[in-house]
């Protein structure tokens, strides 16, 4: 990826692409409903909090600690097993996010090395920079073929430059982008696909689509289920049009999904039964 040459803006042409324009489309009418429910004009930080842990269990779901959200509520302690402490990577992250979107778009490589340090909290070794030639990569979930070190720091510097350099491309193209990007490269030993789902979260929120982040896109993955991520993630990496049209399609209906779930808990808010 770069931002040089005739094309100024590469993720704009993206936006074009059969049914993206649809996707844009409904996902702006999911976040509009819940931005414009009553509970929100009264309620909104019990909405982002209530979001923000809804998002952190999806994402550790899709990770292979799927838990029930009232199992995240009731813990305190997540240093135990490997779920246990993918859970509390998630919800680390999810905290961490909203004090890094000032930097994302001076420095997103900086927010990133930031999101795997705070993930990988308990490992001693190769943390908070991307791997080398050599290192092992632990990401079960994605079992495509791994781009070499040389090719991955070249790639993350190219998505590093677009987004400085900003651009027309809607913000959920932005989001789809840097979202499959970081997990076809996973560019860490571990924790990329919680990165993933982190950095996705921050475009979305920093974008101004989302800015309470009340729209967790991480509980749409979740329901959509890990087949329908792995599919569209390899459209995605195959870089086709329709590929990378269904892969943008596909976090469309995980943002819109967000945004239903916390529609709902405004409903459940509004009625006093939570």
């Amino acid at each position: 990826m770069s931002t040089t040459g005739a094309t100024a803006d590469p993720l704009a042409a993206l936006g074009n692409l059969p049914g993206v324009a649809d996707s844009v489309e409904s996902v702006r009418k999911a976040v509009d409903r819940v931005y414009g429910h009553r509970v929100m004009r009264r309620r909104s930080n019990e909405i982002t909090s209530e979001a923000a842990l809804r998002g952190a269990r999806g994402s550790a779901a899709l990770s292979g600690a799927d838990w029930a959200l009232e199992e995240v509520r009731r813990r305190s302690d997540f240093s135990g097993d490997d779920e246990a402490r993918t859970m509390g990577a998630a919800l680390r992250l999810t905290a961490e996010a909203g004090q890094l979107l000032s930097i994302w778009r001076q420095s997103p490589l900086r927010v990133l090395a930031r999101l795997h340090l705070v993930a990988a909290a308990d490992k001693a070794e190769h943390v908070g920079r991307p791997r080398q030639a050599g290192e092992p990569v632990d990401e079960p979930l994605v079992d495509l073929p791994l781009p070499g070190a040389d090719e991955m720091h070249g790639r993350l510097e190219g998505l590093a430059e677009i987004v400085i350099a900003g651009g027309s491309a809607p913000a959920l193209v932005t989001a789809a982008v840097v979202h499959g990007e970081l997990l076809a490269l996973r560019p860490f030993t571990s924790h990329n696909g919680l990165v993933a789902r982190t950095a996705e979260r921050i475009v979305l929120v920093g974008s101004g689509l989302d800015p309470k982040s009340v729209c967790p896109a991480e509980v749409g993955h979740a329901e959509l289920g890990q087949d329908a991520y792995r599919e569209a993630l390899r459209g995605y990496v195959s870089g086709t049009p329709e590929g990378m049209a269904a892969w943008i399609a596909h976090c469309g209906k995980a943002v819109a999904l967000g945004a239903r779930e916390s529609t709902a808990v405004c409903e459940a808010l509004q009625r006093g039964a939570a």
